[in-house]
């Protein structure tokens, strides 16, 4: 039973660091243990570590730690793909070591042993291009063909130079410190791969996402499919209900045979549920990057988005209150009005409800086949792009 107590806290424990890292910043979650774990993870243990490094090194070790952060997040650095190339690697090597042995099996044909194979090869062979692929670097060979392709809305985007290249900045490009140039419909700048997305490879950074989402949930299906199979083959349940007597429901046989699967197929069990949690988390990913695609945008653009409806909301209760306070003190220095009834007063509308309303205006919304058909088939790529002209 030890086995399958660690199991269990494992689970709860990856759970836990799993949602309060994504959600920890919700609203339900504030002033909860999920924010503050969330805190933790993103500041406080770099923050206690860069502390410890002062207190018992100095300022050198202070400066090293800090000249490591430089070097791994504000330039171009290998570490997380050698990361992923060791996490896909492993992981697929001990599904092979721990589970081939079972295929074929009673559910699972030998085709899946090349099948796998292929799956985890096209996953390499999408990460390598979304890692090594032009994001669409904007030069001064190309700007004025991107100015053309993407026009300034004069609300996000307005006309100016980048201060960095020294030239003109075309309308959703944005300059990235970490590669020094300037990405054209830049969304953001993935570590994992090393590289920006942009307007030419964020095809392949869905794509990318899209498989290994598939990818973990083949596996973790398989892997069920397999454990499922040596159930029927080792005639576990009529073991269990001839032999030791348990009825044959679902309450009564479960538990022993979770029972018999943790202490026969840890392995395999493990890495079920690690797939199974990495499908969802990728799922996750997917579903933003798509919904942003289906409405072309990117996740740049979202916070200019929302940077912009906060100010104007705040100008705009400025004006209302602003507007409100003349009419009071305009009231006062006036002629006396009689009093108003309660009752109308409390019905009537605030002069805050009647300030205007930010929405979005994205000129670059083509609709939804349009978007899809962007993102397929970049502006760059196409024949009119040569001829400074956007279809």
């Amino acid at each position: 039973m030890e086995v399958q107590w660690v199991l269990v806290c494992h689970g709860c424990l990856t759970l836990l660091i799993v949602v309060s890292f994504l959600c920890g910043n919700w609203p339900i979650f504030q002033n909860t243990p999920i924010q503050r774990i969330h805190h933790f993870i993103t500041v406080g243990a770099y923050d206690y570590f860069l502390r410890f490094s002062m207190f018992a090194f100095g300022s050198r070790g202070r400066d090293a730690v800090l000249s490591v952060e430089n070097h791994c997040c504000d330039r171009p650095n290998p570490v997380l793909q050698v990361i992923y190339l060791a996490i896909i690697g492993m992981t697929y090597y001990f599904v092979v070591k721990s589970s081939f042995i079972y295929v074929p099996g009673y559910y699972l044909s030998e085709v899946h042993r090349y099948t796998s194979f292929f799956a985890v090869g096209v996953g390499v062979l999408l990460f390598l291009l979304t890692s090594f692929s032009d994001p669409g670097t904007v030069k001064a060979e190309n700007v004025s063909q991107y100015m053309f392709a993407y026009p300034y809305d004069n609300i996000l985007y307005k006309e100016k130079e980048c201060s960095t290249c020294k030239i003109p900045k075309p309308a959703r490009s944005k300059h990235c410190s970490i590669c020094d140039r300037c990405v054209a419909r830049f969304d953001h700048h993935c570590g994992w791969m090393n590289n920006c997305i942009g307007e030419k490879n964020t095809r392949y950074f869905l794509a990318f996402l899209l498989w290994h989402f598939l990818l973990c949930l083949y596996g973790a299906a398989a892997i069920g499919l397999i454990l499922a199979g040596r159930l029927k083959e080792l005639k576990v349940i009529y073991i269990l209900t001839v032999y030791y007597e348990i009825d044959y429901s679902f309450s009564s046989l479960a538990p022993h045979v979770i029972q018999w699967l943790v202490g026969s197929y840890n392995t395999q069990i493990l890495l079920m549920v690690f797939l199974a949690v990495v499908s969802l988390l990728l799922a996750g990913f997917f579903g933003y990057h798509a919904h942003l695609c289906v409405r072309n945008m990117t996740t740049n653009e979202t916070f200019k988005w929302q940077d912009y409806k906060n100010w104007k909301r705040k100008l705009n209760d400025a004006r209302v209150s602003t507007a409100a306070l003349k009419a009071r003190i305009g009231g006062m220095t006036g002629e006396r009005k009689p009093p108003r009834s309660k009752w109308k007063a409390f019905f009537q509308r605030s002069p805050l409800e009647d300030a205007e309303v930010v929405v979005e205006d994205n000129i670059y919304d083509r609709g939804v086949l349009g978007n899809l058909y962007e993102i397929a088939f970049p502006l760059s790529s196409r024949s009119s792009f040569l001829g400074g002209k956007s279809d």
